[in-house]
């Protein structure tokens, strides 16, 4: 998603690649009082937080789709920085979120701290940017904690590192898993409407319906559907 886009609700949405692995960082924000949250801030504070001064954001919290370094690993600065809660993942990846030292020496990232969000987050949960309210899926298989936010009224769910336009996440690491992964997205994503557009956690956006007709690993022709 290049630039600035927005919904039929409002909600406003740019998104800043970050660190070596070049990650999708998004600020989110409702134009009607300029209140947001950053997703996934996995490093590159000074860019991100250069773009939210040039839309002039007042960042309330941190979202995360899950513990991997780069999604998370400036996590812990951010908030102390900017003193806003943390909010995600789900508690099965505090483990994660424990190993991120360990992560940054072994990606050669700069120092990472672990944490404790102020809020783990469920499925059917919800979370307000601004006061526009986003729904949590609870999208296990890349990592077992991963959530996903959606916003129905937008026709928009950032989804990590659960689906990318033409693949999915990996599921190499420890406690992944590839058939807790394709169920995640059968069962939790592509329900959401095949006109959703993702921002993925790598990559462009796509569409749900798009990967549901021509994803290699979870179309429906893939999986003799």
């Amino acid at each position: 998603m290049s630039g600035t886009e927005s919904g039929p609700s409002g909600l406003r949405v740019v998104v800043v690649p970050v660190t070596p692995f070049q990650q999708n960082c998004s600020i989110l924000w409702n134009p009607a009082n300029m209140l947001g949250a950053i997703v996934d801030p996995g490093g590159d504070l000074d860019k991100v937080l250069g773009q939210v001064q040039r839309h002039g954001v007042t960042i309330e919290k941190i979202l995360l789709t899950h513990a991997h370094i780069d999604h998370a690993g400036a996590t812990a600065e951010l908030a102390r920085r900017l003193s806003v809660p943390i909010e995600g993942p789900h508690r099965e990846d505090q483990f994660w979120i424990d190993k991120l030292p360990e992560q940054s020496r072994m990606f050669g990232f700069p120092p990472a701290e672990a944490f404790e969000p102020q809020r783990w987050l469920e499925q059917g949960d919800t979370v307000s940017v601004g006061g526009i309210s986003m729904e949590v899926l609870h999208c296990p298989g890349h990592t077992p904690g991963h959530v996903v936010f959606a916003h129905l009224p937008s026709r928009l769910a950032i989804v990590g590192d659960v689906l990318f336009q033409g693949s999915i996440g990996r599921t190499d690491f420890p406690r992944g898993d590839l058939d807790t992964l394709v169920r995640s997205i059968r069962e939790r994503l592509f329900p959401l409407g095949d006109d959703v557009r993702f921002i993925p956690g790598h990559g462009p956006v796509g569409t749900l319906g798009k990967e549901r007709l021509s994803n290699p690993y979870v179309s429906d022709a893939a999986l003799g559907l």
